[in-house]
């Protein structure tokens, strides 16, 4: 990590490895293709070996309440950003426009602000980036991740259906 200092702005830049990103991805269990940027790093996640859908579901629906009271994580439905990380979140569509139940994209930003910390007030480091993606790809597996509001990213699991008739 190196922090870089442009007048009174304080800037984090995270030396995140492509390798060790993918070790951990393969490890919790998904195929990773990676493209380097030099801001973010972008990951496209697939679990192939998996029959149910990844539990990404809508935070905001009743029927939802027992994997919204497990989860570990949350993504803002507008954005995509996983709340209180550097990481965001979308949906992975195929040919025809419709979401692949087993894959996500994945975005880990390395420019940070030098006041970002992450939850209970931890500094950030690489270290402390890879052990949040874990736990992120585990719960994606696992527990779930709610999904807060807004369409852009949809919920891939629980109840998805839209309350109304279709036409």
């Amino acid at each position: 990590m190196q922090v870089l200092e442009a007048g009174p702005n304080k800037y984090l830049l995270l030396e995140l490895d492509p390798e060790s990103i993918t070790t951990i991805a393969r490890q919790a269990g998904f195929e990773c293709k990676i493209e380097d940027g030099p801001r973010v790093l972008s990951l496209e996640l697939t679990a192939n070996d998996r029959q149910a859908p990844l539990l990404l579901f809508d935070a905001a629906d009743p029927g939802n309440l027992g994997w919204f009271s497990r989860c570990q994580f949350y993504v803002d439905g507008k954005s995509g950003a996983v709340l209180q990380t550097p990481l965001s979140l979308a949906n992975q569509k195929d040919r025809h426009g419709r979401n692949l139940p087993h894959a996500v994209r994945l975005q880990i930003t390395k420019e940070l602000p030098g006041n970002f910390r992450m939850p209970g007030r931890q500094p950030v480091s690489e270290q402390v980036i890879y052990a949040v993606l874990f736990n992120l790809l585990n719960a994606l597996l696992n527990t779930g991740v709610g999904v807060c509001g807004g369409p852009t990213v949809r919920p891939l699991a629980g109840r998805t259906e839209t309350v109304g008739a279709k036409n």
